[in-house]
């Protein structure tokens, strides 16, 4: 495999370039544990190929980040200094983003968590049964919005459910984001999987989320072409699958693209911003033009159209309601991230304040200690 086939480009040929001069070589990060990463790097040789290694990250690159989510992650092309037998490979610096695919961190925590850098397609794993959720699925369309990905969900285990609802599923999400792809697949069966082979070619890099137990490892296994991730049973009860995956990691395939494949994900919590969700629900915002009022809260203003089109059952009440309920969220997201703000800065302040204090403090003394000398 050849750095071309990880992904590779110009862009972030150029961005590396000031590292090169230095002696440090380009690496893909292809996994991440809570002590070192895993790398891909040209191999010793210094031929086309690439060799596997450990790394871990400097801790001039853990100060300077303003946030977790600006350290390295899985999928991020970084600059590493090849260490020895004795000495650890380090990531000296971070390559600019050609795109992001981001979560709020679950919890109270008003912090971004990076599920995969420089992701080109999220592939979302559905099913028609007991995981369907349209309100679930407006956050995960909103999230892929703002990474910059294309978005493809797969209405999967299509040989537990009848045709027609399996379709009936699909053709809601289609109608909830047209720009995505919706297939309906059955990784058990292997219905399907040519499709998303479509969206794997050379330097592409898919992500691939979802629920736990609808089938993610079973399709990771299929295209990678063996167990790559282990596989149990069904539950009688739950209809899923035992297996969960448990970290994440960018896994190259033996015919072309790359997938990262994540651990089952309870909450999607926004990471967004207004221009975002408003794309993401344009049906609503082109309702909102017609409102009387220009701040027009949608409920029990005079002169709603959004309320108008419920009310004839042009727009379903359920959509509405995500639609207030993110933009809520959202700004509640955005007075926490300015309130947490605030507080660092103001931490900020105190600690300079602390530093010149005990500059002067050592600056005198050493005054004093100059002055007792002398005398």
């Amino acid at each position: 495999m050849t750095f071309a086939e990880l992904g590779w480009d110009e862009n972030f040929a150029r961005a590396f370039a000031p590292y090169a001069a230095r002696g440090w070589v380009a690496a893909r990060l292809i996994r991440e544990t809570p002590i070192n990463y895993s790398a891909f790097v040209p191999d010793e040789d210094g031929g086309d190929e690439i060799e596997e290694i450990d790394c871990v990250l400097a801790g001039k690159v853990w100060h300077e980040a303003a946030t977790d989510a600006d350290l390295p992650a899985v999928g991020d092309w970084v600059a590493v200094e090849l260490g020895d037998e004795n000495t650890d490979h380090v990531i000296r610096a971070r390559l600019p983003r050609r795109s992001c695919f981001s979560r709020k961190m679950p919890g109270k925590t008003v912090e971004e968590q990076v599920i995969g850098a420089n992701v080109d397609v999220v592939a979302v794993v559905t099913d028609s049964g007991p995981d369907h959720n349209p309100r679930r699925m407006e956050r995960y369309f909103a999230l892929i919005a703002r990474s910059g990905a294309k978005a493809v969900v797969l209405v999967n285990k299509a040989d537990l459910f009848p045709k027609a609802h399996n379709e009936a599923c699909a053709d809601e999400l289609r109608e909830l984001c047209p720009e995505a792809d919706v297939h309906v697949t059955s990784a058990l069966g292997g219905k399907g999987l040519h499709l998303l082979k479509k969206y794997l070619k050379t330097g592409v890099t898919m992500c691939v989320v979802g629920s736990s137990g609808v089938g993610k490892s079973t399709l990771v296994n299929q295209l990678y072409g063996e167990d790559w991730q282990w596989t149990s049973e069904v539950n009688d009860v739950t209809g899923k699958g035992r297996h969960t995956t448990t970290s994440r990691e960018l896994v190259p395939l033996p015919k072309g693209g790359m997938l990262i494949d994540n651990p089952g994900m309870r909450e999607i919590q926004m990471w967004t911003d207004e221009q975002t969700l408003r794309e993401s629900f344009a049906d609503v915002e082109a309702m909102s033009a017609e409102c009387r009022f220009a701040d027009c809260k949608h409920g029990q203003d005079k002169g709603c159209a959004i309320r108008a089109a419920v009310a004839e059952g042009k727009l379903d009440l359920q959509r509405l309601e995500s639609f207030l309920n993110l933009d809520d969220e959202i700004e509640k997201l955005r007075h926490l991230a300015k309130k947490r703000q605030m507080t660092v800065e103001r931490w900020a302040k105190r600690n300079s304040r602390v530093k010149a204090r005990n500059l002067n403090d050592r600056i005198q003394l050493e005054e004093d200690e100059r002055g007792e000398w002398r005398g």
